[in-house]
């Protein structure tokens, strides 16, 4: 999926240097749907069991190129913001869990990795396509939304904004 970068028009790249865009939902600035769903590992994860800890909600499967790219900046991330608390919650689309769950050992990421069956955390964040991250603040609100993987620098500001 690419949806250009944030420097032209419409949030559009004119450099080429991103294919990133931050901001496009009408979710920005409210509370974070709920959802409730079970881990690849069996567990049931609810995002309310995060409140109080930032949390980044990633959209992704095992087919998509850009996710290849996103996972080690995401990993990096998290252990770069361990001590404040941030987590990242994964939640597979349109994929089976097999693909999924040897995607995320191969890139070594130690975050939950969440099954969503009906779409429902899908449809509740008005998934567009893959990858897409929205970044929830401590109170639960959403502070920022990015579709395709962030550039490093672009990722630290999202963060900010949740830490």
């Amino acid at each position: 999926m690419d949806l250009g970068g944030t420097d032209g028009p419409g949030g559009r790249a004119t450099s080429g240097e991103s294919p990133t865009v931050i901001g496009g939902s009408p979710l920005l600035d409210k509370p974070a749907p709920g959802f409730t769903l079970r881990s690849l590992d069996g567990t049931e994860v609810s995002l309310a069991d995060y409140r109080g800890r930032p949390v980044i909600v990633n959209f992704w499967a095992s087919w998509c190129g850009p996710c290849k790219e996103e996972f080690p900046l995401f990993a990096a991330a998290r252990e770069r913001h361990s001590d404040e608390g941030l987590e990242i919650l994964g939640i597979v689309h349109d994929d089976s869990a097999e693909a999924a769950g040897a995607f995320a050992r191969e890139m070594s990421a130690a975050w939950p990795m969440l099954l969503d069956p009906d779409d429902s955390a899908w449809k509740a964040y008005l998934g567009l396509g893959v990858p897409m991250s929205f970044y929830i603040d401590r109170e639960g609100v959403i502070r920022a939304v990015s579709f395709g993987p962030p550039p490093s620098r672009s990722l630290e500001l999202q963060i900010a904004k949740i830490l």
